[in-house]
């Protein structure tokens, strides 16, 4: 039978973390076979990489608000993540 499950590194956000829960629900219920449970990890690691890369990608366009000796915005510079 054909994989027919979507690449995961083309879901969005969403469908990938939807669909990552998904299978922890199914892994957690023990209800599958041992392959197919192997199956569902894999699947579940290439998910995970996806939902990762996107949130790396999201936090290095995110911008924080300068402020000026007023108080009032000045600006936008690229958010410290290492802070």
């Amino acid at each position: 039978m054909a994989d027919t499950k979507p690449d995961p590194a083309k879901l969005t956000f969403e469908d990938a973390i939807n669909e990552l829960e998904k299978i922890v629900s199914q892994l957690e219920g023990g209800q599958t076979s041992l392959e197919e449970s192997i199956g569902l990890y894999e699947r579940g690691e290439k998910l995970k990489a996806r939902c990762e890369a996107l949130l790396k990608n999201a936090e290095m366009r995110i911008e924080k608000i300068t402020l000026g000796p007023d108080g009032g915005a000045k600006g936008v510079e690229p958010l410290d993540v290492d802070r």
